[in-house]
């Protein structure tokens, strides 16, 4: 098949470039790719039969996300975010995301309600069939459909590429933050919200997020080298 090179700036580019784009995202969101993760232009041009024109201009919209590092000669890498910028990326989440549930709880209508009760359902079973690639986007999705029920479209593309930049976080560091844990915190957050408590609803997502950050390990101290490459069993 021939590969497809649409008119630069044109729709079709535009929708080309943002299936590329989605599919890279929903990717690392589910953890299927890997933190520097080589990403090969030419493979990439032949899953999506787009030319490599098309396939560069994805690459440059995710690095402006941070989800890409462009490297001179190198190539395109998944991001390997520093200890510094996990650390950013959760506190600029505790704020927003605090306040998008305080405001929410204010406004929030039964309908809104049903539609988190059927979300935390959909997590429920996939945390308990073990779905693995299932449990965690809906476990990162949470987040985004609370702030869509805003009405904020914007505010819900910044809290999906935080997610996503979390996601990136969560596998560079070896999150052991379980599923289980997660689905329950959850639970709590809606809970707040079907009271209108809006003081509860921020207390809980802020407390949930630091309960993912502080299961990161995000120990900045060297390793003694002599101690991790002596050989097991040799004597001190």
């Amino acid at each position: 098949m021939r590969a497809v090179d649409a008119p630069a700036g044109g729709p079709a580019a535009a929708s080309l470039t943002d299936r590329i784009v989605d599919a890279v995202t929903t990717a690392i969101v589910e953890r299927r790719l890997m933190p520097g993760t080589k990403l090969v232009e030419q493979q990439i041009a032949d899953v999506f039969s787009v030319s490599r024109t098309v396939v560069r201009q994805a690459l440059n919209r995710l690095s402006r996300d941070r989800l890409v590092t462009l490297e001179p000669a190198r190539g395109a890498f998944v991001a390997m975010p520093s200890i510094d910028e996990a650390r950013q990326v959760f506190e600029v989440r505790r704020l927003l995301e605090g306040g998008i549930v305080r405001r929410l709880a204010r406004a929030v209508t039964d309908v809104q309600l049903a539609q988190l009760r059927a979300h935390l359902r959909d997590e429920r079973h996939a945390v308990a069939r073990e779905d693995v690639s299932g449990r965690t986007r809906l476990l990162a999705d949470f987040h985004v459909v609370l702030a869509r029920l805003l009405g904020n479209e914007v505010l819900a593309q910044l809290v999906a590429d935080l997610l996503s930049r979390s996601q990136l976080i969560a596998l560079m560091y070896q999150s052991g933050h379980s599923a289980d844990h997660s689905q329950a915190e959850h639970v709590q957050i809606v809970h707040a919200l079907e009271q209108r408590d809006g003081r509860a609803a921020a207390r809980l997502m802020e407390r949930h997020i630091t309960s993912v950050e502080r299961n990161l390990r995000l120990d900045p101290r060297t390793p003694d080298l002599a101690s991790v490459l002596k050989p097991t069993g040799a004597k001190p």
